[in-house]
């Protein structure tokens, strides 16, 4: 059932600059936009804005869909998240009034399936570890067995949206071996992928390189601990993009201290790390600012979601990438 032009509003951290003039006009194409200055909070001077819309377009920082807000918003059909991560904004009362919910993850996983993927290549000819100019030593290195993309396996745990991209970008590199660890993967949908299905201590144990893409919750926190950090083989490279809590960092750090493993972090716990932390001073662990995720020109790609996911509710078809009370208790 085609819907017309609804009303839009748009909520988000307020001077973020996350949609522009030409963004604002897309919109517009499609509907009434009600703001153009972004909602950072349900307050009163929200109330104009809330009784009309009929789709909130919410981004980072967007306040939480309580029932106290949707009482005021008693038009809302679509909350079209143009971001990742949809956890701290959903309350029950919004599957209680049957608003769908759309997110832009499946944008957001490309840039970081993307870093994943570079710092994979980069790990496994220890790129990030040896610096400096060419000399002797250097070139009498190469024939260190330790170094090279060539008969290697990563380790991808979780097959979330975008464990399964990196596994996709994986694919033009025949001679690294793919495996993978999530309960919710049944074999034939490992094989499906392309990948073997292991379980996570014997995946561990024969892998060059960890790739972590698994959800945050009560069950993974310290998913990777002590026992599979010892599994892992000597030179082995620890990569995180997801959650900094999914990784046992006091059992991580001795393996690191004596150089045994290496570890590319962009997310780590706590986030930030104290200035004191011994891994910002260790020279085989690489730590960048929680940046795989969208920034910059990539920021266009979760617009070009979150409007196409207004499109299709107005005209009564699918969602691309629909958010379920079901689906939400395993997504990150």
């Amino acid at each position: 059932m085609s819907r017309g032009q609804p009303n839009i509003a748009i909520a988000h951290w307020p001077g973020m600059g996350l949609f522009g003039e030409a963004d604002h006009d897309r919109l517009r194409a499609l509907g009434r936009l009600l703001n153009t200055e972004p909602i950072g909070a349900w307050d009163d001077e929200a109330n104009a804005v809330l009784a009309e819309a009929e789709v909130i377009v919410g981004h980072w920082g967007c306040p939480p869909l309580d029932a106290a807000m949707l009482d005021r918003a008693p038009r809302l059909g679509l909350f079209a998240y143009a971001a990742g991560t949809v956890k701290m904004t959903l309350t029950d009362a919004v599957w209680d009034r049957g608003i769908r919910v759309t997110s832009g993850a499946n944008a957001n996983a490309e840039p970081v399936a993307e870093f994943t993927l570079a710092a994979i290549l980069f790990a496994n000819k220890g790129v990030l570890w040896r610096r400096g100019r060419a000399d002797f030593s250097a070139m009498s290195a190469m024939g260190d067995r330790q170094w090279g993309n060539y008969g290697r396996t990563i380790g991808i745990i979780g097959a979330s949206l975008i464990g399964r991209r990196v596994i996709e970008l994986l694919r033009p590199f025949p001679h690294l071996t793919v495996t993978l660890s999530d309960p919710y993967v049944t074999p034939e949908e490992a094989a499906s992928l392309g990948v073997d299905k292991l379980e996570l201590d014997e995946l561990c144990a024969g892998a060059d390189v960890l790739s972590i893409h698994a959800p945050a919750l009560p069950e993974t926190m310290h998913l990777i601990g002590a026992n599979q950090l010892a599994a892992l083989p000597d030179g082995a490279t620890v990569i995180n993009t997801a959650r900094g809590p999914l990784i046992d960092h006091e059992a991580l750090t001795p393996h690191l201290a004596s150089g045994r493993l290496y570890a590319i972090l962009d997310v780590t716990d706590p986030e930030p790390l104290p200035e004191d932390s011994p891994l910002l001073e260790m020279a085989n662990v690489w730590i960048s600012p929680h940046l795989a995720g969208s920034q910059g020109t990539e920021l266009a790609r979760m617009t070009d979601y979150v409007i196409d996911e207004i499109r299709r509710w107005s005209a009564g078809e699918y969602a691309l990438n629909e958010v379920t009370k079901e689906r939400l208790a395993t997504m990150a």
